[in-house]
């Protein structure tokens, strides 16, 4: 018996938007959002947005925009489009969709409360953070947060080259990370607690574990300060490990982190930084440093001496504004974006900060600035459970609260340190960014809960 072959159609394939270019010739679909739509004349330029890019369709055709007219449908409506690709050079990105046709998912019909349909969002910062939910759509705002999934990715691979384990520690705790009173106290069944400053204890603690750790993970600052570098919840990149010889061994794993950060950008993320015209630092082979006490004679030097400046050579911290001449003096000089700060005061480091010991005065640690501003503080801690009661004396600070973490230290810790980053802080100084809220997905400051 001979079977008669039944005939069905069939479906073009479903691609993402960076897709379209390898089936010219082809009739393909693609699902997205309405990302606008002109008509000049007698010509009409639809263009779709997925979650990769976006593609452009034009049509002489009414007919082919009826599910979009007829229904009055605004910008951001969900629709499948179908169409066949064409190279055309004078089209965004040299290729556009013809004979489009268009099916209506989830309608669109009100304004949106920000017109995300052109080159660049139009609005004042607060308008922009007030509906970021509609606004983070737009190309530009979309890859600025798929850079930082890029810098986290990127980050964890680094350290997991390197045999570190990562670790997800508590964000409740039972005492103040770093002994201030900057802390969000919450009520924990009746006891108080807080939101953690930092994973510090914890993962000083993994490192009798597993020796090498890192955590990619928010945490909590109470600081009432309005800056446009500081927010009150952040994404910290932390890093431990042991068997350090000092603060150096730390620097030199961050310079490594850092470079192999930047590197896979490059390799794997293009778009984006084409999009928003980043300029990607090179990372020297051994960054530039400078002890705190030459950095803060440098300034006086370069800038308050003859200039009737204010001398602030005993203060025990570095000021925005020095910092943002430090850098214009490691770009001069070194031509490097990066340098390293060490040697900070021991009153303005916490108390697990191991100290210099030809120079006890001053610390074992470290700022790293990136392009004039802070952006990584790291160092060698204390290993030695006596080192650390001794510690807490000085500070006046009881030893009750923290017992759990000085265990750790009773029981046998090598040399350790480590360091954070500030994930929204690196890429504002990355992209040149005014405001660190503009790389915060949700930024959340002393007058911001929502969205």
């Amino acid at each position: 018996m001979q079977t008669i072959p039944t005939t069905t159609a069939v479906k073009p394939p479903l691609i993402r938007t960076t897709e379209v270019s390898a089936h010219v010739g082809e009739i393909v679909q693609l699902q997205g959002w309405l990302h606008n739509l002109r008509r000049l004349g007698g010509v009409s330029f639809l263009v779709l947005r997925d979650g990769w890019g976006t593609v452009q369709a034009v049509t002489e055709q009414e007919a082919a925009l009826l599910p979009l007219v007829e229904n009055e449908l605004n910008t951001e409506t969900v629709i499948t489009l179908e169409g066949l690709v064409a190279s055309v050079p004078q089209a965004p990105g040299g290729i556009e969709l013809h004979q489009p046709r268009i099916t209506v998912i989830t309608p669109v019909r009100e304004p949106l409360p920000v017109v995300i349909s052109k080159r660049e969002v139009n609005a004042s910062l607060p308008l922009m953070l007030d509906h970021a939910v509609v606004v983070n759509r737009h190309p530009t705002r979309r890859s600025v947060f798929r850079l930082g999934a890029g810098v986290m990715a990127a980050f964890r691979e680094a350290l997991a080259q390197r045999g570190f384990t990562e670790v997800q520690t508590p964000k409740i705790v039972a005492s103040a990370t770093e002994s201030g009173a900057n802390v969000f106290k919450i009520d924990y069944f009746g006891r108080p607690a807080y939101l953690a400053q930092s994973p510090q204890f914890y993962k000083q603690i993994m490192v009798g574990v597993f020796q090498g750790v890192y955590e990619v993970a928010p945490v909590f600052r109470a600081e009432p300060h309005d800056t446009t570098r500081h927010i009150n919840e952040y994404v910290s990149l932390d890093v431990e490990f042991g068997f350090i010889e000092n603060h150096f061994t730390v620097m030199a794993l961050l310079r490594d982190v850092l470079a192999h950060i930047f590197n896979r950008l490059v390799e794997s993320y293009n778009p984006e930084l084409s999009l928003l015209n980043a300029k990607l630092p090179t990372v020297p082979a051994a960054i530039p440093h400078l002890h705190f006490t030459e950095a803060k004679e440098l300034v006086f030097q370069l800038h308050c001496k003859n200039l009737q400046g204010v001398d602030e050579r005993n203060e025990p911290d570095l000021s925005p504004q020095e910092e943002r001449w430090l850098g214009e003096w490691a770009q001069k000089e070194h031509n490097s974006d990066f340098l390293f700060v060490t040697g900070y005061p021991m009153s303005k480091r916490p108390f697990y900060t191991h100290p210099d010991p030809a120079r006890p005065a001053y610390s074992n640690s470290f700022d790293l600035l990136f392009r004039g501003t802070e952006l990584v503080t790291g160092g060698q801690r204390l290993h030695r459970y006596e080192d650390y009661l001794a510690a807490l004396s000085k500070a006046n600070l009881p030893t009750a609260p923290f017992e759990t973490y000085l265990e750790a230290f009773r029981y046998g810790m090598p040399p350790h340190g480590g360091f954070a980053i500030g994930s929204e802080r690196l890429l504002m100084q990355l992209l040149g960014t005014p405001n660190v809220r503009l790389t915060t997905l949700f930024p959340r400051d002393l007058n911001r809960l929502t969205p």
